[in-house]
């Protein structure tokens, strides 16, 4: 009888170390290889005054950190180096006539990444103008696209439902929303919320 018991624990436990290995060997094939697109402000910006970095580059260093993902910064060619005042008349004026700035650069193996973090701030409700440059000559259909903003209270705005109408066919999922003035502090909050999508 004892022996009956033990052999009956013993296979309980083979088929629950198999199925702990399948669940683990799902959930790395799931998330895939990994690309952290971003565009990022320095210089003078809203509540943290005059930077060095952005705060959308502090946390796209953070989720490279934590995950291991490949980055690309969307660099504009034109120049945002200006004061705060001057600046939100620009992106205000680059959204109302639906300007597409050139940015610096390109990803040659973009068909490889199974996973894409978009980040940028929030300028008048959405991503910069030339994030949806970026958008415009990069196909990410078929893909996970992960969402993340820096902002002084616009939170998401519009990103996600921007995303999905760009990229239809993709599955847009777990978007996350800091404030720009938290970044340098608010480590913990991206790692908490990469933890929840399994990093």
């Amino acid at each position: 009888m004892n022996v009956s018991r033990i052999i009956t624990a013993m296979v309980a436990l083979l088929i629950s170390v198999a199925c702990s290995g399948s669940k683990k060997q799902s959930n790395e094939m799931r998330k895939g290889k990994a690309l952290i697109v971003f565009f990022s402000h320095a210089g003078e910006n809203y509540a943290v005054g005059n930077i060095k970095e952005g705060n959308t580059k502090i946390v796209a260093d953070y989720i490279k950190e934590q995950t291991g993902a490949d980055m690309f910064e969307i660099v504009a060619e034109k120049s945002y180096d200006m004061p705060y005042s001057e600046l939100i008349k620009v992106a205000q004026a680059e959204k109302k006539s639906g300007e597409l700035p050139a940015f610096k650069g390109s990803i040659s193996n973009v068909d490889e990444y199974d996973v894409v973090f978009i980040g940028g701030p929030i300028w008048w409700g959405t991503y910069p103008q030339v994030m949806f440059s970026f958008f415009n000559k990069y196909d990410l259909n078929g893909k996970t696209l992960i969402p993340f903003t820096t902002h002084e209270g616009s939170g998401l705005g519009s990103t996600v439902g921007d995303v999905k109408k760009q990229y239809p066919k993709a599955t847009v999922t777990g978007a996350f929303a800091i404030y720009g003035h938290e970044v340098r502090t608010g480590k913990s909050k991206v790692l908490q919320w990469l933890k929840g999508l399994g990093y």
